[in-house]
Formats: structure tokens, sequence, C-alpha cells
């Protein structure tokens, strides 16, 4: 008995270790701290380095250990090892600093720095491998968010384990009172797997002589892009005092688009591209800094201290994950002939305001945050921001716009308010007798509808707002507005597309000739819908139900190009660039396609937007034969809504939410207040509010997403924890005849309990699976002890009570010893520099070291091959 005894105390203490054995986020952070005890407690987070926001998101402060430069110049690196051991994403940087102090500072990541002390003299580089600038700061830059979706990666296979901190303190003066230095940035990380991943691209002169007195000298830098295609989001300028602006430009076949434009003496922070831009192979990137030598006496050269010059033109851009590349650069003028053609504006000096000086010359008093609720105050401002991904759409049930009295519903769209535009068609149906077999018009003696067919509502509560349209169409069909708040509008039985502005009863443009089909370049055969590029204003026109092709214009209505044909029903599956019925268009500008609902084959077919392209498809079996209606929101995520099954089909009608890149089904939804008939459009916002227009219910339904996970909070080992908890509750309309999505929940569960494994057990199971036993234990205790007391006495008493205090003594003394972090982190050989590299392309900033068969609205189906369309 006292063998067994033994064997289950010992079977304990395995079980206590393998128990102890899972690391959740907060052991990780507990870790982490500890290994920064001994670091400076002179700054704000150096005792608190790492705030958790919840279960995926955690804040990482970076800074310098209260230091004081003794000279001017001075470049001081410190490092910082990312506090997780798997694959996270910086989303958010949040500088803390001052002009008054800090020249500029640069954040790298790597897997070695050059030091292992609280911080160095940047002499000695900054990392022994190599290294990619992940942010930069100079002249009081506001903070750097990136776009939803995307994010740096590090940590897990591919990124870097360390942050390493540079800071360039220039006037050495702005220390006479011997303070001690704090600055550094705040970074906001997340678990969640970002579709998209950042990237740096610096552009770097390297050989610029800037004559004295001279008073307009060009630095020029040029490169081939030979790689995937990036999606250009970000742009920061560096000079020093002589630089008057700087520009960049993406270059293919000739043509010049701005990328960014900006005075490098305003604050040199990341600002957005105002139009996003695209790179593709061979496309060329170039870049020009203007300087003006004047009040010099003797000639500037690119180097390392605040007399010398700089010319860098930062981009931060995305790239689709399987693609990524995390860092380039350019540091050569491929192509000097081809800046005779720049645009002239990048020699026009932008004017800086003195009131922009004062407050760049000015205090930042986000320095003197010294407060350790500071971080965790930071970190509570962005709680609302995290789990992006995590949600689920769900009807808005109180909206009343699903009361409305409408026509047939056959397009929507969101104007640049965000205001809800319906397209409906009044009094007019379509139905089998609306056509004859060669798609002419047989109803024109009704005339055009009589009822405004466009009306404009207030997307919270439904209110009218605008309507026009009467006496304009006669079958209504897509809609879509450009970035100029145009609406662009097709009509299936005019055959004809027309642009109106939002305040005119006439039209701008009209494409196509009143009510004759046709499939030249001057007729449509019942067009569908149209999307317009934001940057280039060129239009793009689905056509139709009778051709089967995507049309380009120019913006003034000249015919470009054309691409697509119909599908071969006899060779089974479609082959890309083959449609039947081209339903709707979606403009993916993120990415330079444009996406198509191909209605009758179930798909969506992607191209590129210059060339017509295809680029990629996304087809899976819960579409079913049909998918009616496509709609993108900027960050990566795709809306859709299919058709009705045939008879003997199970797939629902419904709606779907998808992953861009990776085309994968993220949610499904479905309305709780009446059914869908056949959903015929679905746009949606930014904040992934969604709406959805029925031809046949003649109804909109409003959709708004509605997070999956609920919080928690809870103390442990000093820092605040955001726990998700799982909501318990389940729309049940969600789940009604939908098996499918009832599949898709249980697998989305059961990935989130294997990534709760991966990430930790949560405090609350370990202790309650270490309790269980020790009660057990207990138990089996008391057993033995009154067994032996009922046949051996007391001494038999005395004899189990001191074995079995021998085996929990050695238990209770066992040394529980905290894990090395140090040991976790993989080190490889690299190289050391010292001094300024004037070519390195590590510094930039880095100044030292740098159904039946008819077309018809009852939405039947065109006439056989071979069970055709329904109309819509």
């Amino acid at each position: 008995m006292a063998g067994l005894v033994s064997n289950l105390l010992i079977l304990f203490l395995v079980f206590q270790n393998i128990c102890l054995g899972f690391r959740s986020p907060l052991s990780v952070f507990k870790r982490y701290k500890e290994t920064t005890r001994l670091l400076s407690n002179e700054c704000p987070g150096s005792d608190r380095p790492v705030i958790s926001i919840g279960l995926s998101d955690f804040a990482l402060d970076i800074r310098m250990r209260g230091v004081t430069p003794k000279q001017s110049d001075t470049y001081f690196c410190m490092s910082v090892p990312l506090p997780v051991d798997d694959e996270a994403y910086v989303v958010d940087f949040k500088p803390h600093a001052s002009m008054d102090t800090v020249h500029h500072m640069l954040l790298f990541g790597c897997n070695e720095p050059s030091s292992t002390e609280n911080y160095w003299d940047c002499d000695k580089g900054t990392c022994k491998d190599k290294s990619n600038i992940l942010y930069a700061w100079a002249r009081n830059a506001p903070p750097t968010r990136l776009p939803k979706g995307v994010g740096f990666r590090v940590g897990g296979e591919t990124g870097g384990r360390y942050f390493v901190l540079q800071v360039h303190y220039g006037d050495v003066s702005a220390f006479r009172d011997k303070h001690k230095d704090c600055s550094g940035v705040t970074l906001h990380l997340t678990h969640q797997k970002q579709p998209l991943i950042a990237g740096m691209y610096l552009m770097m002169s390297v050989n610029t002589v800037i004559p004295p007195g001279e008073k307009v000298v060009d630095a020029d830098i040029a490169c081939h892009y030979k790689r995937f295609p990036m999606h250009l989001f970000a742009y920061r300028v560096h000079t020093h005092r002589l630089g008057k602006v700087v520009s960049g430009y993406r270059v293919r076949n000739g043509q010049w688009t701005l990328i960014g434009r900006q005075s490098p003496q305003l604050p040199q922070a990341f600002y957005p591209v105002e139009h996003p831009v695209d790179v593709s192979y061979d496309d060329i990137l170039a870049a020009r800094c203007v300087f003006s030598g004047e009040g010099r006496t003797t000639e500037t050269h690119i180097g390392g201290t605040a007399n010398d010059e700089m010319c860098n033109f930062y981009i931060m851009y995305y790239m689709e994950a399987q693609h990524a590349v995390s860092y380039m650069t350019c540091t050569q003028n491929a192509n000097p002939e081809m800046f005779r053609n720049i645009p002239q504006e990048a020699n026009i000096p932008i004017p800086v305001k003195s009131d922009m000086l004062k407050m760049m010359h000015g205090h930042h008093e986000e320095t003197k945050d010294t407060d350790k609720s500071s971080l965790l105050q930071q970190a509570k401002k962005e709680e609302e921001e995290i789990l992006d991904q995590d949600f689920h759409i769900e009807e808005a049930v109180e909206w009343p716009g699903l009361d409305l009295k409408l026509g047939q519903v056959s397009g929507l769209a969101l104007d640049p308010e965000n205001n809800l535009v319906i397209f409906h068609r009044g009094d007019h149906v379509w139905d089998e007798n609306s056509f004859d077999s060669k798609f002419v018009y047989q109803q024109r003696g009704l005339g055009p509808i009589e009822q405004n067919t466009i009306i404009v509502l207030n997307p919270s509560n439904a209110k009218l707002l605008h309507s026009m349209g009467k006496s304009l169409f006669y079958l209504p069909h897509g809609l879509s507005i450009d970035k100029n708040g145009n609406y662009w509008a097709t009509d299936v039985a005019l055959h004809q597309v027309f642009k109106l502005g939002a305040n005119n009863k006439e039209p701008l443009l009209i494409l196509g000739v009143a009510l004759q089909p046709g499939s030249d370049k001057n007729h449509f055969c019942q067009p569908t819908d149209v999307a317009v590029d934001p940057i280039t204003g060129s239009i793009y026109v689905s056509d139709g139900y009778c051709n089967s092709r995507i049309i380009q214009f120019s913006p003034n209505g000249l015919y470009v190009m054309q691409w697509g044909e119909g599908t071969e029903t006899s060779l089974g599956r479609a082959r890309p660039g083959q449609f039947r019925v081209p339903h709707s268009l979606a403009m993916i500008p993120d990415f330079s396609q444009l996406c198509v609902a191909d209605r009758e084959n179930g798909r969506i077919q992607c191209f590129r937007l210059e060339t017509g392209e295809f680029m990629k498809e996304i087809k899976h079996k819960s579409f079913g034969r049909e998918l009616f209606a496509v709609s993108y929101v900027p960050g990566g995520f795709l809306f859709a809504v299919n058709g009705m099954p045939y008879p003997g089909e199970a797939e629902p009608v419904q709606g779907f939410v998808m992953n861009f890149s990776t085309g994968e089904i993220i949610d499904t939804f479905i309305p709780v207040r009446k059914s869908f008939e056949m959903p015929h459009d679905v746009v949606a916002s930014a904040d992934k509010t969604v709406f959805i227009g029925d031809v046949h219910a003649r109804a909109v339904w409003k959709f708004a997403p509605t997070e999956k996970m609920e919080h928690r909070s809870v103390k442990k080992a000093g820092i605040e924890v955001q726990e998700i908890k799982e909501s318990e509750t389940i729309v049940e309309a969600k789940l009604k005849n939908n098996p499918e999505s009832t599949e898709s929940l249980k697998k989305q569960e059961k990935q989130h309990l294997v990534q709760q494994a991966r990430t930790g057990v949560s405090f609350v199971l370990i202790t309650t699976l270490l309790i269980i036993p020790v009660v057990v234990l207990l138990a089996i205790l008391v057993f033995i002890r009154w067994r032996k007391t009922s046949v051996y006495g007391a001494d038999g008493e005395h004899k189990l009570d001191s074995s079995s205090g021998r085996i929990l003594g050695r238990l209770r003394g066992k040394g529980s010893g905290g894990l090395n972090l140090g040991n976790f982190f993989a080190s490889h050989k690299g190289y050391s520099r010292k001094g300024f590299d004037r070519l390195s392309t590590e510094g930039s900033d880095q100044e030292k070291d740098e159904d039946d068969g008819t077309d018809s609205e009852e939405e039947c189906s065109a006439p056989p091959p071979p069970s055709a369309p329904s109309s819509s």
C-alpha cells in the first residue's frame, strides 16, 4: 500500500509539471518581466514593458534606459526581445520623443543585436545579422497606425526576434540640465494572423554633393522593381536643414504616378498615400530630393551628422502573405534620362507655416508622461480596436428600412458620406414578357418609370434624404458611386449605362444606344454593373446577360479594351475569363484588381485592372450554382451573396464574408426578419456594416458586425489581463436550415481551442486541474490512514505519516525554476560595423550607421444553353 501511495504521489508530481508546462500568455509576460528587473527604472514602462490587451493582443514599450549623451550627434542603441515565442504582428506605433532632444529614431527588427548591454554606442552597429527597418520618426511626427488587416510580421520562423531602437541625439546642449532621456516607441502587437504583410522600401541617395551657395540641387534615385506586386499605403521623407521638398513616384510605361510629396521641414511622419498605388514587376520607383546650398560656404555631402545631408524617401507597403518581403532598398539612379520628364511639382518647394514651425520646436508633452498608468491608458484606448477579424455578421433587427415600400430592388451603393443609395424598379417588373428572343425590350409602351428610382437613406434610421431618377429608366439593374459622388447606373431594357450627378436631373454621360442590344464597341446587351477606378477614373462595365465580357472605357467614355468570353458548357468546368452572366463588379483598389461575380458559374473571378489579366478565382461549394453579387471593404474583406438552391440541392441562400487574400470564408449570415428570396446586390462599408437588396422580396436588409468574444478582467502578478471568453449565445436564426454554417462554427470553435492550447491554458483551468488530484490524494491518504489504524494500530499510522511526509517534503522542496527566455532566442553569426557606412542600406535616417428558361426578373433563365441564367 505504501508503494501505491508513492507511485500516486510521483504521478501527481509529473502531472503538475505537465500542467505547468502549458505556458499562458500571462506566464510569458511574467517571465519577460522578471528579465527586466535589473534594468533601469528611470523611465516609464521600464518595469512594465509588456501590457496584455486581451487574449491575442499586447503592447510593448521600448524606451531608452535613461541616457544622457555627452556630445552632439551621439547615436545610442538598445534592444528588447520579442516577449512571445510564436509569430506576432506589429499593427501600431506610438512615438515618445521630442525634437528638442532627439533628431530621429529608427526601430529595427533582427535576430541578434550587436550588443547585450542595456544600451550601447551605435558605432558598434545595430544588429549582427540582417536587420529590417520597421519604423522611423523625426521632427515631432505623430503616431503611425497601419491599415486594418496589415501588420509587420515578427517572431516565429521567419520574423525577427529582437527589436533594436536607435536614437540620434543631435544637439547636446539640450542636456545641460543633465536630465536622463527615455525616448522610445510603444508597439501594439497581435497574434491574430494578418492577411496582408507590411514592409518598408527605402530609397536613399548616397553620393549627392551640394555646392556652397547653389540655389537648386536635385538628388535623383530610381530602381526597376522585380518582385511580386506590392501596394503602397504610406510614405515618409527625410533630409536635414537644406532639404526643400522630396517627391516619390511610380513610373509605368512612361507615366508618372505620385506616391507622395512633402516638405522635410514638416513633421517627418508616415503620411497616407492619397490614392492607393500598386507596384508591379518591371515598374520603376523614382524619387527626387531638392536642396539649396544657400548660406553654406563649403560643400555639403551625404553623411551622419546634422551638418551633413540626407535624401531618403521611405515607402510603407503591403503584400499578400505568401509573397511578402519585409525590407527592400534602392540607392542608385538606374535611368538619369527619365528625370527630364518628372512632373514639375517635384521642384516646387512646399511652404512651411510659422505656426507649424512653432509646434515642431515646442516641447512634446507626451514625453513628460512618466506615470506608470500612462501605458495602461494607451492600451485601454486601443482595446476597442482589437479582434477586428473576430466578428460575426447579424441582422440589425431594429433597422426600420426593411419596411420601406419599394419596387424590385436591383442595386445598392454607398455614397461618399456613407449614406445608403437604393436603385429599384418602381412599378415596373422584369418577367417573361419583358424581352423577345433577340433581347429587345417588348414593353416600351409602358414608358419610363414614373417614380423616383434612386432613393438616398440615412443608414442608421432609414430616413429619406433625397430621391431622383423619375422618368429616366425602364428596367434598372446595377448601381455604383464613384469617389466624387457620381451615380453610375445600368438599365437592361435600354441597354445603356448612365452617369448621373447627385443633384443633376439630366445624365452627365450615357454609354450605349437606347433600346438597341448589340455586342460591338458602341452597344451593350443587358449590361449589369459599373465600377470606376478611384485612381485613374477608368470605367468598367459588366456586359451582361447576353454578352459575356468586361469593357473598359476612359474617364470620358471612350472605348479602351474588353475581355471575356462565353462559357462552353459542353467542356464542363468554366475556364478563367469565361462568364455566364458577369452580374456584379467590385473594385479592389488595394490590389489594383477588379472582381466579378460570375453568376451562373457560381464563382468570383478577379482580374488586373490595367490589362484584364486573370488573377484568381474564388469558388466554394456553399456558393451553390449561382453567385449574384460581390462587394469589397479595404483591409482585405470580400462580401458576397448567392442565389436560391436548385431543386434537390442543399446550399442555402446566404451572405458570405471572405478573406480576399486567401479566399477562405470567414463568416456566413442570414436575416432574422423575413427570409431571402432572391438577394440581388450587396454593399459593405468600412466598419463592416452590410446591406443586401432582394429583387423578389422587394426589401433591403441591414446587417452589422458583432464581436464573437466578450471581455472580462482578471489581475495576476500585478498585470491586468483582459481575458476573452467565447460568447455563449448564438443567434438561432443563423443556424436555421444551415447545416454547413453549423459545421463551420464547430470548425471555428475547434480552431479556437487549438489556438488556446498553443497560447496557454487559462489560470482558472490550471488551478482546477491541480486541485482535483490534490483532493483525490487526500481522500486516498484518509482512507489508508483509517485502514492502518484499524489493522495495525497507532504504530502503523506513525509509519505511514513518516513515509508520506518524506515524499511530500521532497515535493514541496522541489524548485520550480523559471524558464530562461534568453535560451529561446536564436543566435546567428553576423557582422558588426564601426562608424558611418555611406553605402549602408540598413540606415536610412541611420545617418551614422545606417430554373426554366426565359430572361425574366422572376429572375428566370436566359435561353439555352443549357439551363440559362435567371434575369435580374
